[in-house]
């Protein structure tokens, strides 16, 4: 990693490589709303389907994805798979950035704080 102005380090090749991937799971307005569904807290896989309108093998394959990417996490009760995101970093990404858009589609941008102000 090499220093530039303002004390950040360049990441790696692989790293950005990783984020780029991530970004672009995201990119989807489904899986999307799954991560701003578990960002509310854990569900499984039925229940995710229903808030989100989804079919079950769809939202399954989506997850399944999520999980892959290291975005959800999962564990067994019984006979169901309830997801998670672990990861607080996650959250607030996810919901920084629906928040955010949401403010600038209702005309109110200055109701929510701007994401240089959250960000280092």
């Amino acid at each position: 990693m090499t220093e530039i102005d303002g004390g950040f380090e360049d990441p790696s090749a692989e790293v950005l490589a990783a984020a780029a991937a991530a970004f672009g799971l995201l990119a989807s307005a489904s899986r999307l709303h799954l991560m701003w569904a578990l960002s509310q807290g854990e569900s499984d896989v039925t229940h995710l389907a229903d808030r989100v309108g989804g079919a079950l093998p769809a939202v399954s394959q989506h997850l399944a994805k999520l999980k892959l990417a290291g975005l959800v996490r999962s564990r067994r009760e019984g006979r169901r798979q309830v997801y998670y995101i672990e990861d607080p970093d996650v959250v607030t990404l996810v919901r920084v950035m629906v928040v955010q858009l949401t403010a600038r589609s209702q005309q109110t941008p200055t109701a929510v704080p701007r994401l240089r102000g959250i960000v280092g």
